[in-house]
């Protein structure tokens, strides 16, 4: 019976250990509310944080606003009277979410804006593509498939922007638009596929190619969008290769079209980079301790911390994906997640 009572004792002692290094270990509970789960960058977004958030020891828990304000709004209210660590927010509308930004941060509570850059007030952090160097690739790009179809930078190119309230899709568009003011003989023709909707990238792709049959090149700010514009040229019986096509953010879909001929290129927004730079810094954030500027490297990639007016800002590269180079599994659309862990920045 003694050693029965001392068996029991040890189990007790043991569980009771194991229950306090959970607990050590456990840094706290991080809240990510995603704009939408409608296209493969956001759902793997949601899987790359939960993968780098753990590796640095935190516990994430996800709420998606179905790309509606009002229901982000409300979720931020939710969340802030939980009083996480931290909030993640990849807005749905970067000026309609300020309010709620500032409420958390007066909370205690530190916010970091993901891939969608919120710079009309401070955040303690934000992890954002080269949004404007996206654009100056494609723009690099459309130059280079122009000359080869045509001899010149000469044609009219049709650039489908998703949501108006988004500066991701703002950001390349002005990153593209800066870089061909420099090639007189290039229209552009740009009209916005409103929330990211596919379908809306669809009807614009299939009125524009009606209203302006000698469109050269069509340049789709997220690859889920350029499913929907293949289904529009199909039905007006064209066939791959007969319109130049690109698009930006390396989602598989987009891969899956150039190894279909479809599509020429993907610009590859980094999201595997975008997530890691959040993990690193995530002890500095919930901390409030000083985020210094300078290179980092994130995932073999140089990520570059800048203080911005709104806040330390991480801008990571991105990479134009052609049927060259479509099978490396460095790409984030391949879905090969990185082997090795993140490791917080000290």
């Amino acid at each position: 019976m003694k050693r029965m009572m001392l068996t029991l004792l040890s189990v007790l002692v043991l569980g009771l250990s194991m229950l306090t290094t959970a607990a050590a270990q456990s840094k706290g509970v991080v809240y990510y509310l995603v704009p939408t789960l409608l296209d493969e960058f956001q759902t793997g977004s949601v899987s790359a944080l939960e993968m780098f958030l753990k590796q640095t020891g935190y516990e994430m828990k996800t709420l998606n606003a179905d790309n509606k304000t009002d229901a982000q709004q409300s979720q931020m209210n939710d969340v802030i009277a939980l009083k996480p660590s931290a909030i993640i927010l990849a807005a749905v509308d970067f000026n309609a979410l300020k309010p709620s930004i500032e409420a958390a941060r007066a909370a205690g509570i530190p916010v970091v804006e993901f891939d969608r850059q919120v710079t009309s007030t401070m955040s303690d952090f934000t992890s954002v593509a080269g949004t404007i160097e996206i654009g100056h690739v494609a723009a690099d790009q459309a130059e280079a498939m122009l000359k080869a179809k045509k001899g010149d930078v000469t044609g009219k190119i049709l650039q489908v922007l998703g949501d108006p309230g988004d500066p991701y899709t703002l950001d390349i568009q002005k990153g593209f638009e800066e870089k061909m003011k420099a090639f007189p003989g290039v229209t552009i023709i740009s009209v916005p596929a409103l929330q990211w909707e596919a379908s809306n990238a669809g009807t614009i792709v299939a009125d524009q190619m009606l209203a302006n049959p000698d469109i050269d090149l069509i340049f789709l700010h997220a690859a889920h969008l350029s499913v929907a514009a293949v289904a529009s040229l199909e039905a007006a019986g064209k066939k791959p290769g007969d319109v130049m096509m690109m698009s930006s953010n390396g989602a598989p879909v987009g891969l899956d079209l150039i190894r279909k001929g479809w599509l020429n290129t993907e610009v590859e927004q980094p999201l595997y980079a975008q997530a890691a730079a959040i993990a690193m810094f995530m002890d500095k954030i919930v901390a409030k301790q000083e985020i210094k500027a300078g290179e980092y490297d994130v995932l073999g990639l140089k990520g570059v911390v800048t203080i911005e007016a709104w806040g330390p800002n991480i801008k990571i590269p991105g990479a134009a994906i052609t049927k060259e180079n479509v099978d490396n599994p460095a790409f984030w659309g391949n879905m090969k997640p990185p082997a090795g862990t993140v490791e917080s920045v000290k």
